[in-house]
């Protein structure tokens, strides 16, 4: 049986590597790296080994879920915060693509490209736990969501903690000026610390918006089972991961888990979005456009129907007015033959065009 104590150590990933397998943790401590105490078995496809494959299935069915959530929202255009929350969904599925190449050793722990993609790879992790906590606050509407300023504000502080935290993350790895894999203070700090106050700010910012300007409450147990969830993860996988690993023979380990409980925070976080948002129907072209296009087409169609029952009914008057009026350009005398292609005389008294009663009373007084 392995050992399953847990040693937590202060600005320190001795212990945690010891516990889980983390991404960064083959960058730390000695050249080799830490290796756990228990972890998950390889598998063998086509000759070629592949780490942690239970987490490999966990982070395909996250990018596909991800995608999923993000066609929903990129289809709901009128929704608040719309274009502000799809970024977070963008740089979660990032992060968890890049996570999958390193936790299976795609790209292998002895490359030297491996210290830049974990550097990325902790970037991002933080990146977008900033994120998520600008996007707690759009709510609040500090900015008007959708401006440039509420886009440009998210985007340009993401990327400069991601480049914080990247270019802490590639010193600490290679060992270059203060920074040094053997006592990683500062990018613990941001792995843990900073994060952590992100992930805490933006459920707080959450609960106060619901509680004051809100009606329904419902809302509020999406936050509850998305900070559940979130929390469960973190715990199983740094702290029960090698007492899990022992228990079912090493087929799993506390990544697992951890992995398939932040997906679960992160559709929670989805599904609490959506509950607050609501569309104008008026100017909703969706995925639902199919439905209001066919009720607006009924109602052109009715109108449409009422205009032309006016217009036939005026129709059918016509005739009788007609018949009860007919029109001189049809009367000929009885005693004299018609005319055929009789042309009108030309005008008289100095170019100016007669009456109709004129012509009618000369066309009588004719000689013929």
């Amino acid at each position: 049986m392995a050992d399953i104590e847990f040693k937590f150590d202060a600005f320190s990933f001795d212990g945690i590597c010891r516990t889980v397998a983390l991404p960064l943790c083959p960058m730390m401590g000695e050249n080799e790296g830490i290796e756990p105490v228990c972890y998950s078995r390889n598998v063998d496809l086509g000759g070629n080994l592949v780490f942690q494959p239970s987490t490999l299935i966990v982070d395909v069915v996250a990018i596909i879920m991800t995608a999923i959530m993000i066609y929903h929202i990129r289809s709901k255009y009128t929704a608040v915060g719309r274009k502000e929350i799809v970024m977070f969904f963008y740089m979660y599925m990032v992060t968890v693509f890049l996570e999958m190449l390193l936790i299976t050793d795609v790209i292998p722990s002895s490359s030297p490209a491996y210290a830049y993609f974990a550097a990325i790879h902790v970037g991002l992790i933080s990146a977008t736990f900033w994120c998520l906590l600008l996007n707690g606050f759009v709510g609040f509407q500090f900015a008007e969501d959708g401006t440039p300023l509420s886009l440009w504000s998210i985007r340009i502080s993401s990327f400069l903690i991601f480049l914080i935290v990247g270019v802490i993350g590639i010193l600490t790895f290679l060992n270059i000026g203060p920074f040094s894999y053997n006592s990683p203070g500062a990018l613990w700090a941001f792995y843990f610390i900073i994060n952590g106050i992100a992930f805490i700010v933006y459920v707080i910012s959450q609960i106060i918006l619901v509680v004051n300007t809100l009606d329904d409450r419902w809302p509020l147990g999406d936050i509850i089972f998305g900070t559940a969830f979130f929390i469960v993860g973190q715990v199983l996988m740094h702290i029960f991961s090698v007492f899990i690993c022992d228990k079912v023979k090493h087929y799993v380990d506390g990544l697992f888990f951890g992995t398939i409980c932040t997906l679960l925070a992160v559709m929670m976080v989805y599904k609490y979005w959506d509950s607050i948002t609501k569309e104008d129907l008026e100017f909703s072209v969706g995925s639902k456009q199919n439905t209001w296009e066919i009720k607006e087409l009924q109602n052109m169609e009715d109108e449409m129907s009422q205009q032309s029952g006016g217009y036939n009914n005026s129709i059918h008057h016509q005739p009788q007015q007609q018949q009860q009026q007919p029109p001189l350009q049809q009367y000929q005398p009885q005693h004299q033959p018609p005319l055929q292609h009789q042309q009108s005389p030309p005008p008289m008294g100095g170019g100016q065009p007669q009456q109709y009663g004129q012509q009618y009373h000369q066309y009588e007084n004719s000689p013929y």
